[in-house]
């Protein structure tokens, strides 16, 4: 299987960055910051994401941090 963005498997989940941040508990301005790579997912938050998403950490693909 392709890898996948974070946003493409929030977008698949049918989730809006709104919703996604409601179910893990983080602020909207995280989702975007994990999706752009301006800010790194922590581990326990990848493993969150994939629960909530239906994907596995092995189809995520996760943005280089961007400078």
């Amino acid at each position: 299987m392709a890898k996948i963005t974070l946003e493409a498997a929030r977008v698949n989940a049918g989730l809006t960055q709104a919703d996604l941040a409601e179910k893990m508990e983080v602020s909207r301005q995280s989702i975007i910051d994990w999706e752009k790579g301006k800010r790194e997912m922590k581990t326990a938050y990848l493993y969150l994401f994939c629960r909530i998403t239906g994907f596995s950490e092995d189809d995520i693909l996760l943005p280089e941090k961007s400078t």
